[in-house]
């Protein structure tokens, strides 16, 4: 596997040097990682990964390795195959010595309908235990053999309300929350004024039309939300962009 080679183009941190210097200060709120081709696919035939590279998955991971739990939609869950979170030795150390924490971060799965692949690595290898994030509606039909497997989340009576799914999780002590998508769960949280920290990789690749993983019913902004720029990396030709809510719109 090659190592990225990152060069930084723009950043008002002039003193980063490393990944971690400009990733690690992860706030406690909503961080959103996202990958985009050049014309705004998402994926490409369902995945991410023909429109991502070694780079972007390095700073995947690492992105994870800052975050108290991670946050998916089902249907993204589905596609891209989720197991537990994983980290290599360097990034577990980085994770101890440098953010206090010990156990990596469970996933957390967003699901209206309640149905999801109970079969799948998520719900059935080693690691943390899964947090389920559902309607008091869908969290009733759950049985025994569910509930003895992942920590089921109530958000909303008969929906998933976002505001309260953003507070359940603060009120576990999870309070760095990095959404991985998918753009419907992306859509829900723009929406609610939920987004602090934006990190996008703009792909060199061109994905023509691709579906929409799930349908987005979020109310519409009245007006588009202004984010500050924080820096931009180059690597192989991908950008590595960092926005973040500007300090006074809070």
């Amino acid at each position: 596997m090659t190592v990225p080679r990152w060069r930084s183009l723009y950043s008002i941190d002039t003193q980063a040097r490393t990944l971690h210097d400009f990733y690690a200060d992860a706030p406690e709120g909503v961080r959103v990682n996202m990958v985009s081709s050049l014309d705004g696919a998402a994926a490409f035939d369902g995945r991410v990964r023909p429109i991502s590279n070694t780079a972007d998955h390095q700073l995947l991971k690492s992105l994870r390795a800052y975050c108290d739990v991670l946050l998916v939609g089902a249907g993204t869950i589905r596609a891209e195959r989720y197991g537990p979170v994983t980290l290599d030795a360097e990034l577990r150390r980085y994770r101890r010595d440098a953010c206090g924490k010990v156990s990596l971060p469970p996933v957390a799965v967003v699901t209206h309908s309640g149905d999801l692949p109970w079969k799948s690595a998520l719900f059935t290898a080693e690691g943390p235990r899964p947090i389920v994030v559902t309607s008091a509606q869908v969290a009733a039909t759950y049985g025994s053999d569910v509930r003895s497997r992942v920590d089921i989340m109530v958000a909303g009576g008969d929906y998933v309300d976002p505001v309260a799914m953003i507070a359940g999780l603060h009120d576990r002590g999870l309070m760095r929350v990095l959404c991985e998508g998918g753009p419907a769960l992306l859509s829900t949280l723009v929406a609610h004024d939920l987004v602090d920290d934006m990190c996008f990789t703009l792909s060199p690749t061109l994905a023509g039309p691709q579906p929409v993983s799930g349908p987005i019913a979020a109310p519409p902004l009245a007006v588009p939300q202004a984010l500050q720029l924080r820096h931009v990396l180059l690597e192989a030709e991908y950008l590595y962009m960092r926005y973040q809510r500007h300090q006074s719109a809070r």
